[in-house]
């Protein structure tokens, strides 16, 4: 028996258990043995709290069985879920998520994922805002929707589609001045193509439209400026506008009504992410929506399992529109 208060060792288990070292390393490692000295080992481990370090094994096996996960933060209900899934995915495959939240800050970001490295993880999924991102040539690396200054595999949702899409839909549902409405980072990242998606829809079609989009840090101030100047006589220039995200697109909801402008009565609104409320289930507002359990599967699989080298430089995951209320269909 270990002594008191001294954690017990393998050779402890050993001793109790009747058997060899190697055999005892042999279970804890996963390795198959007979099954006598399996169940052997088990109550020796059982009996004196045996406790596997891992820390300690990831030294010797150069695997430490940890992803970091660099997120801007997980108050956005987006990042939040997504956060989930990428965690619940690590889960099922045998390792940890150290989370870091970057406050999409470059400088922060490229500190977290020094300290990522320093703690040996055995891979980062980053939703990067650096575009000078400087990382070791072994650190296997896979962001989401924004590319990094580092050759890496990217997953992210058809935005061009979803653009397209959302265009589509305020059409049917007989909208024909339309308004784009986004903020995004600068740096090069596949949301962008929403944008693009809208006006290529938006030329095929003939439809008349106008863009406001602008970068991180803006305040919004400047969306609800540009909605009031809209609006003359009590009656909005737009019968459909389409946000870059349901968040954006909750906000600019709230302040039509304010300015007493209907939604959808008087303007339909279409967002993208496929946000739900925590309490309800409902969704914030009709969407395009991304398959976010996905994102975090392909995100994971290709990290644990892929050789990245060879892994295909952008997946794309398709989307598909919900009905949210804010549409008249």
């Amino acid at each position: 028996m270990a002594e008191k208060n001294v954690s017990p060792t393998m050779k402890d288990v050993a001793k109790e258990a009747g058997v060899s070292l190697g055999t005892v390393s042999k279970v804890v490692n996963g390795i198959p043995v007979g099954k006598d000295y399996q169940k052997k080992v088990d109550a020796a481990i059982h009996k004196l709290d045996y406790r596997v370090n891992s820390y300690a094994q990831g030294l010797k096996s150069n695997k430490t069985q940890t992803v970091a996960f660099l997120v801007p933060d997980t108050i956005n209900p987006f990042f939040g879920e997504l956060t989930f899934y990428v965690n619940r995915e690590l889960a099922k495959n045998g390792y940890r998520m150290l989370l870091c939240a970057t406050q999409a800050s470059p400088e922060m970001e490229q500190a977290l994922l020094d300290m990522a490295e320093q703690n040996r993880v055995d891979g980062i999924i980053c939703i990067s805002y650096n575009e000078g991102l400087q990382i070791r040539e072994s650190t296997r690396l896979v962001t989401i929707d924004r590319h990094s200054g580092v050759v890496s595999p990217c997953v992210a949702s058809d935005n061009l589609t979803g653009g397209q899409l959302a265009v589509k839909k305020l059409a049917e549902f007989g909208c024909k001045r339309l308004l784009h409405m986004s903020i995004s980072s600068a740096l090069p990242n596949e949301a962008t193509k929403r944008r693009d998606g809208f006006v290529s829809a938006c030329v095929s079609m003939g439809l008349d439209y106008q863009m406001l989009c602008l970068t991180d840090g803006t305040p919004y101030s400047v969306f609800y400026d540009y909605l009031t100047e809209h609006i003359t006589d009590g009656k909005f220039d737009f019968d459909g506008i389409f946000c870059g995200t349901d968040t954006l697109a909750r906000l600019m909801i709230v302040k039509l009504y304010e300015l007493g402008i209907r939604v959808p009565q008087d303007v339909q609104v279409i967002g993208f992410d496929g946000i739900k409320d925590y309490a309800t289930g409902q969704y914030y507002c009709s969407t395009i929506v991304q398959p976010i359990e996905q994102i975090a599967q392909t995100s994971v699989n290709l990290l644990l399992n892929s050789d990245l080298s060879k892994a295909p430089p952008l997946v794309c995951l398709p989307v598909h529109y919900v009905n949210g209320g804010t549409t008249r269909e």
